[in-house]
């Protein structure tokens, strides 16, 4: 297999993931997309017999992706993902670029509707809810945000007399702006009076501190301090230890010292089991996520008349495309923006 002439870029195979994790550093991906890249890179070697991949290329990495899909069955989703990273590996870490060609087997692409609860069944289903999971699921349905994007809330994010909630570093690392419905208002004041209380005992203690993204936590290291900066929906047990994150979790925030407690958020996993456990009991069968809220507060919000655009901001959407593939529903307009949250009893 050759390769155009370019600048040769020697990195022993054993610091080659190291390199890799150094170059996505420096273009500011996500953490996640750390983990899931050497992931593949992991894969690919192992695949190709250990060898180090400048000693492979497009013939290599074809068959790779090939088998992922022939005999892994993956999606091509999936498939796509492992293509991205090993192209990252090859054009910005080894300086090699690949030329895929069209011989790969490429994975099938389902169309798939998105699963969607009528306003009558996020009902049932937040009536089945209680504690922290019952505001959070309130707040997806209400607001459309992803999970992660509810739970990363800082309590400087909330504007409840403007009715506004800020989602910082969403998808795609950008910021966007969302509604807030009348009735997660009462138990967000609620809420906010726990967190004071929470933060009061931590401050008292002055050795609990929450996580910062990088650059702020260098430039302003007094800042995990204040109360602006505490999660909404704190977790109740304290971390020591960075290595009790998984990357995904610690995403692109610096943790402090170790030896230094540390106040996380609320795991993922605690509202996606009562959300789980809550659509068992409402005796829904269709098969519902935390996720699913979201999709529900684009669709109704089209249904009610709002207009595609507006709701394609409202959720972060790059591309209004998406928007209509989620909601699968045709676009109508409309004036102004009222949370569906709003309807609930």
């Amino acid at each position: 297999m050759t390769h155009r002439r370019v600048r040769f870029v020697i990195i022993p195979a054993m610091k080659l993931l190291e390199a890799v994790r150094a170059r996505i550093r420096t273009r500011h991906f996500s953490r996640a997309t750390e983990a899931t890249y050497v992931g593949w890179i992991r894969r690919f070697i192992e695949f190709s017999g250990r060898r180090h991949p400048r000693d492979l290329g497009e013939r290599e990495v074809g068959a790779f992706l090939t088998t992922l899909a022939v005999e892994g069955h993956v999606a091509a989703s999936t498939q796509n993902q492992a293509l991205a990273a090993l192209q990252f590996l090859y054009a910005e870490v080894l300086e090699l670029p690949l030329a895929i060609g069209s011989d790969i087997v490429r994975a099938e692409r389902p169309h798939r509707v998105p699963e969607v609860l009528s306003r009558s069944e996020v009902s049932a289903v937040i009536n089945e809810l209680s504690g922290l999971p019952w505001l959070v699921v309130l707040m997806l349905y209400g607001s459309g945000m992803r999970i992660g994007e509810c739970l990363s809330l800082r309590v400087k994010d909330i504007d409840i007399g403007e009715r506004v909630v800020t989602i910082r570093d969403g998808k795609g690392a950008r910021d966007r702006m969302s509604v807030l419905p009348d009735s997660v208002v009462a138990p967000l004041m609620v809420q906010l009076g726990s967190v004071r209380e929470l933060h009061a005992r931590d401050r008292a203690s002055n050795r609990v501190v929450v996580p910062l993204p990088d650059a702020l936590a260098r430039k302003y290291p007094t800042a995990s301090g204040e109360l602006g900066w505490q999660w909404l929906f704190p977790a109740t047990r304290l971390i020591t230890r960075a290595s009790e994150l998984t990357t995904r979790e610690l995403g692109t925030l610096s943790m402090p010292p170790e030896g230094t407690m540390v106040r996380f958020h609320l795991h993922p996993t605690v509202v996606q089991r009562a959300a789980h456990r809550a659509v068992r009991d409402a005796g829904i069968a269709k098969r519902v996520g935390c996720h699913t809220f979201r999709h529900s507060f684009a669709t109704h919000l089209l249904e009610a008349g709002y207009d595609i655009r507006t709701v394609q901001q409202l959720l972060g959407h790059r591309d209004v495309r998406t928007t209509m593939i989620d909601t699968h529903v045709t676009k109508k307009g409309s004036l102004g923006v009222r949370s569906p949250g709003d309807a609930l009893g």
